[in-house]
C-alpha cells in the first residue's frame, strides 16, 4: 500500500515506480468484468487506447513519443556519438543479383556498384574497432536499418563484434530490419522528420554512398544543416567519386552563385573505406 514519507509517495517496499504502477493499472483495467460500460472505447485508459493515440489531434504526442523512445534507449545504453551511413537499398552484396533492376542496364550498374557494399562493410568495421576503445559509447554505426548499403554497415559492425543501430521507417512496401542490426537497437518510425533528427543528434561523421531519392534527401538535409550553421561542422563523406561527380555538379552550383564557393569544401569525396576513415581520423585527431 502506498504511503507518504518525507513528502513523497512511496510503495510499501520504499520505492515508487510510476511505470510499474501504470502497467499494473493497465492489467487491472483489462481484468474488470465485461459489461457494456467496460467494453466501450470510452472506458479505455488513455495511454492504452491505440485508436485514441492514432487520432489526428494526437500527432504532437506521437511525435514526442518517437523522439523520446529512441533517445531514452540510446542514453540508457550509454551511446554518446554515432557514425551515420546513408546509401542505396538496391545495391546488392558482391555475387548477389540486383533484385531491384528493371532492365539489363540497371542490373549491370547495380551489380557493379556492389563494390560499395564491400567498402561500406569495411568502413563500418573500422568505425566499430575504434568504438570498442570507448566500450561502444563513441563512433557507433547507425544506418537506416534496411538492405543494401545499410545492411553492409550493420554487417561490418557485426564483423567486429560491435553493436550497431538501425532506424527503420514504415513504407508502403514493407522494409524489414536487416539481420545484422543489434535487436535492442532496432527502431521503427512513422515520421521521417523524427527519424532524421535521430540520425543527426549524435553524428560525429556522415557517410553517403550511391543511392536514390532517399539517400539524396538525407544528404542534402545534412549538408544544409552544416552550411547554415544549425549543426556543428562534421566530416560529410561521399563514397564514389565518379558516381557523385556524374550525378551532381556541385561546382556548377557554386559557379552559378546559388551556393558559396567554400560550400563545396564541406564535402569529402572518397572511393575506399581507408580514405574515409583517414578523413574522420584527421578531423578528430584520432590516434
Amino acid at each position: 500500500m502506498a504511503k507518504l514519507k518525507n513528502g513523497k509517495l512511496r510503495r510499501k517496499d520504499g520505492v515508487w515506480d510510476p511505470l510499474k504502477d501504470s502497467s499494473t493499472d493497465k492489467q487491472r483495467a483489462a481484468g474488470v468484468p465485461k459489461t457494456p460500460q467496460s467494453e466501450s472505447p470510452a472506458y479505455r485508459l488513455a495511454y492504452a487506447d491505440e485508436d485514441f493515440l492514432c487520432r489526428e489531434e494526437l500527432r504532437p504526442v506521437r511525435l514526442q513519443l518517437e523522439l523520446l523512445k529512441v533517445e531514452m534507449s540510446l542514453a540508457e545504453r550509454g551511446i554518446k556519438s554515432t557514425v551515420v551511413m546513408f546509401g542505396g537499398a538496391r545495391i546488392p552484396a558482391p555475387g548477389m543479383q540486383a533484385w531491384a533492376a528493371r532492365n539489363e542496364t540497371q542490373r549491370h550498374n547495380l551489380e557493379a556498384a556492389s563494390v560499395y557494399y564491400d567498402e561500406a562493410r569495411k568502413f563500418a568495421r573500422l568505425c566499430s574497432e575504434h568504438a570498442a576503445k570507448s566500450s561502444y559509447q563513441e563512433y557507433v554505426v547507425v544506418t537506416g536499418g534496411g538492405p543494401g548499403v545499410m545492411e553492409a554497415g550493420n554487417r561490418g559492425a557485426a564483423d567486429a563484434g560491435a553493436p550497431s543501430i538501425g532506424l527503420n521507417i514504415v513504407l508502403p512496401h514493407e522494409q524489414a530490419p536487416n539481420a545484422y542490426v543489434t535487436p535492442e537497437l532496432s527502431f521503427n518510425f512513422h515520421y521521417f522528420a523524427i527519424r532524421k533528427m535521430h540520425f543527426m543528434m549524435r553524428a560525429k561523421a556522415i557517410t553517403v554512398f550511391p543511392g536514390g531519392f532517399g539517400t539524396l534527401d538525407e544528404m542534402f538535409e545534412a549538408l544544409t544543416l552544416i552550411q547554415t550553421g544549425r549543426m556543428a561542422p562534421i566530416p560529410l563523406i561521399l563514397f564514389g567519386k565518379a558516381f557523385w561527380h556524374t550525378m551532381i555538379n556541385f561546382e556548377a552550383l557554386a559557379d552559378f552563385g546559388t551556393i558559396a564557393p567554400e560550400d563545396v569544401k564541406l564535402l569529402h569525396f572518397v572511393d575506399t573505406a581507408d580514405e574515409a576513415w583517414q578523413v574522420v581520423g584527421s578531423f578528430y585527431e584520432l590516434a
